[in-house]
């Protein structure tokens, strides 16, 4: 009997009782739990939130380590199983590729709101009333973010400056920021044209990692660096260099079909030789008449792309060899210096070569040697940056910093407004929408106060990770938002507040606002599951 008594128990629960939503067992446990996963992985890398956040040490399965306070790089190494999890890691991957900078924020942020929409959620509102209030928060938001933000030219080199510092200072590398952000900045300016420029391709900007050396190292080249060594020593450095780049082989032929040549006396074995030796020097003559002295060939995995052979008559001809050029790095060559790949030694011809001004063989050192060539007379905008560093960790490091410093100067280019740092746009949005939660009616109001309170997240934990007490720092912030300051903000520096303006803290507006979008979205989509299945 009790047994029949449950059933129609069980059938009510999705009614209104009471007139109150009260959600059925199953879509609530399934809820919960996609919150609670989502949520484990935002407080995972809240502590390494702005420039006194801590950074995580990753090993992988290999046992290779890396360290690092870049929220989407920590993302990524972490093997996150659940599917929801998983929405958070593509969510910090969307930020990056979005804007580059504040990946650790949207993380936060969305967890945050995901904790609101748990509180939410208990008090029996419906996942869809929440998910629209959301929307209209965000929509909300994104007015007021534009509204406090301030015009930038891309003329004006401080400013460009000061928010690729701002964006540095969070990192491991942040006490070099004085080197790294004016080598960021000048790094775009010349790939660009700061008149027309809508967007920024960061391939045309390569980053070259080289071990040894020190930070103070890295340096910025207007021109092409490679890695790989010059096949021989006796020429190593070409003034008026006239490149060639081949993609064919210096060496004898082979058939297409493993075969046996079987030779029965001398005479035909030193016509084998005579023969191979005429092959390869008529083309080395015709890369001579091109009027090259400077070959880059590419990497062959079939035979050897240079034999010894090839190699003694061009530097008997004074041409610079550098061989195992990489297939990837061919199209950034091409655009560098203004040469064509050649496929075939009948179009080894004068117009396929790209000219430079010099070409050499520079040591560092002691801790090895790079390519350099400088002065392309057709720079086809591209500019080389050289990371040096004492270990693996480091350069890594340096490398994944300059990155986000060259996005945020590219947000610049794609939206050319700056907004203050340092908590001060996420309260001053609190501020502000939890004044329109009041000019709305019912649930929705409450649901828009919920997304107001959790963006008090960011500027909270900037406060717990730089020693300060959070509860009384961010009443401070609201208070000082409330009197109409918009651009107080915490300074981690000094350990207080103050106008984060005249600190020089500023981000672009791409960065807040992309972060605030894409957050609610991902919190957004996971409200609005209610069960998940498994497919074998």
């Amino acid at each position: 009997m009790p047994e029949l008594m449950a059933a129609p128990k069980a059938s009510n629960m999705g009614r209104h009782k009471g007139g109150a939503y009260v959600d059925r067992d199953k879509p609530a446990q399934i809820r919960f739990s996609n919150i609670s996963a989502a949520k484990a992985v935002a407080d995972a890398i809240r502590t390494s939130l702005g420039p006194k956040g801590m950074d995580k040490m990753i090993q992988d399965e290999k046992g290779d380590v890396t360290i690092t306070n870049d929220g989407a790089t920590i993302l990524k190494q972490m093997q996150v199983l659940h599917p929801s999890a998983k929405m958070l890691v593509e969510l910090s991957k969307a930020q990056d590729i979005e804007a580059g900078d504040g990946t650790t924020s949207v993380v936060v942020i969305a967890g945050a709101l995901l904790d609101a929409c748990s509180k939410l959620l208990q008090r029996g509102i419906h996942p869809t009333t929440i998910s629209e209030s959301f929307q209209k928060a965000v929509e909300k938001g994104v007015e007021v973010l534009t509204g406090m933000s301030r015009p930038v030219e891309l003329s004006d080199r401080e400013t460009l400056l000061n928010s690729a510092t701002t964006s540095l200072c969070s990192k491991v590398v942040s006490q070099y920021s004085s080197l790294l952000a004016p080598m960021s900045v000048d790094a775009v300016m010349r790939v660009i044209d700061p008149a027309t420029a809508t967007g920024v391709d960061l391939h045309d900007i390569k980053i070259i990692k080289k071990l040894g050396g020190t930070i103070d190292d890295c340096e910025l080249v207007d021109g092409l660096v490679l890695t790989q060594r010059v096949a021989s020593s006796s020429v190593s450095r070409v003034e008026k260099a006239k490149i060639g780049l081949i993609q064919f082989c210096l060496s004898p032929p082979k058939t297409d079909m493993d075969n046996q040549i079987v030779v029965s006396d001398y005479a035909q074995m030193d016509r084998v030789l005579r023969e191979e030796r005429t092959y390869i020097l008529n083309m080395v003559k015709q890369v001579k008449k091109a009027g090259c002295n400077v070959l880059l060939i590419q990497k062959s995995i079939l035979r050897d792309a240079l034999s010894d052979l090839a190699l003694h008559f061009l530097n008997k001809m004074k041409i610079m060899v550098v061989k195992e050029i990489e297939r990837e790095d061919i199209e950034f060559i091409c655009k560098t210096l203004g040469t064509k790949p050649i496929a075939h030694i009948d179009h080894f011809t004068p117009e396929m070569l790209g000219t430079a001004e010099l070409a050499e063989e520079v040591n560092l050192d002691g801790s090895g040697k790079l390519v350099k060539i400088t002065g392309c007379a057709s720079p086809g905008k591209t500019v080389s940056i050289v990371v040096r560093g004492s270990n693996k960790l480091v350069i890594e490091e340096a490398e994944r910093s300059i990155h986000d410093a060259l996005c945020v100067i590219r947000c610049l280019v794609k939206k050319r407004a700056l907004i203050a740092g340092g908590g001060a746009p996420e309260i001053e949005l609190a501020v502000r929408l939890a004044e329109y939660s009041r000019t709305l009616a019912g649930m929705e109001a409450y649901c828009v106060r919920a997304y107001a309170d959790a963006l008090e997240v960011i500027p909270s934990t900037l406060a717990e990770n730089a020693g300060l007490n959070p509860i009384s720092t961010v009443t401070e912030l609201r208070n000082r938002h409330a009197q109409g300051d918009k651009m107080a903000g915490i300074n981690v520096r000094k350990g207080g507040i103050s106008n984060i303006l005249e600190e020089l803290v500023v981000q672009p507006l791409l960065v807040s606002i992309s972060a605030l979008t894409l957050s609610t979205e991902t919190v957004r989509s996971i409200l609005k599951i209610d069960d998940i299945v498994n497919c074998r």
